[in-house]
């Protein structure tokens, strides 16, 4: 016969045997060790190298000439992209993601902008490149190698030096 004492102890040990069962159970088990390993990120895939994706990519390149990345010119490209495509925000700021993942993968400037060339009439273009100056100066600086990137897709636009000036915004 257990005594008095004894009964408690005994369920006692019941219960704690049946709680590491639960958390030894494979699955739980799994699931508390998953929350302390490091899971992969969301990568964006690689878009399609169409001239919407070709224009972001060229925005975001000008952006990054200078070594820094800033989130003016992130804004403001996100402003260009949600104007020109119609998107809201979130949209726009997604389609600038797809535009890094481009821009990084195609490394020659000249071939983002004959993609353009090729898609787009010669308005557009000089339309597009008038919203380049405006990346350019979103940051409140001219930076040579920003500059330099906006002249190589003019180059390959056909267009010259006086045309690409007469497009930079009054305030450039």
């Amino acid at each position: 016969m257990l005594s008095t004492g004894q009964k408690p102890f005994a369920i006692e040990r019941y219960r704690v045997q049946a709680f590491l069962r639960t958390i030894l159970d494979r699955p739980m088990f799994e699931r508390l060790l998953s929350l302390f390993e490091k899971h992969p990120t969301y990568q964006t895939p690689l878009p399609q190298a169409d001239a919407g994706h070709a224009f972001g990519a060229l925005l975001v390149r000008i952006a990054k000439a200078d070594s820094a990345y800033l989130f003016e010119e992130l804004e403001s490209i996100d402003h260009i992209l949600a104007d020109r495509f119609g998107l809201n925000p979130v949209a726009a700021a997604k389609y600038r993601a797809e535009c890094e993942k481009l821009e990084e993968a195609m490394p020659d400037t000249a071939a983002l902008s004959q993609i353009l060339i090729e898609e787009l009439n010669h308005e557009t273009r000089a339309g597009m490149v008038t919203q380049m100056w405006e990346v350019l100066m979103a940051d409140g600086f001219k930076h040579r190698k920003e500059e330099e990137v906006v002249a190589e897709v003019a180059s390959v636009f056909g267009m010259s030096a006086d045309h690409v000036k007469a497009l930079r915004p009054d305030d450039s």
